[in-house]
């Protein structure tokens, strides 16, 4: 299990988003209609993620094609699939506040 990064909580309901040596990679923003419009660290939009219809959160790209889901874990966290249902990885609660993200 190796941790790809982490992110943390900013204004207005802006997540931002870093990698595993502190780089700000990305932020997640409120969408309009809800769910959250996804940039990466330059400000392009690469993608949103909303609610899924049986829970959890479904992820697409820029294009609206669905690239994967998250879901809660058993034990707590969140767990993450790719568009196949295969597991990619976790996230935690860290320490100190805002997720540790690791990669399975």
């Amino acid at each position: 299990m190796k941790k790809k990064g982490y992110s943390r909580k900013g204004l207005f309901g802006t997540i931002n988003h870093y990698d595993e040596n502190g780089k700000k990679v990305g932020e997640s923003r409120p969408g309009f209609f809800g769910g959250m419009n996804n940039y990466d660290a330059n400000g392009k939009k690469v993608g949103h993620s909303s609610k899924g219809f049986f829970g959890g959160v479904n992820h697409y790209d820029a294009s609206g094609k669905k690239v994967g889901h998250s879901s809660t874990g058993f034990f707590g966290g969140i767990n993450h699939y790719d568009k196949n249902g295969h597991k990619k990885g976790h996230s935690s609660s860290g320490f100190f506040g805002g997720v540790n993200h690791f990669e399975d």
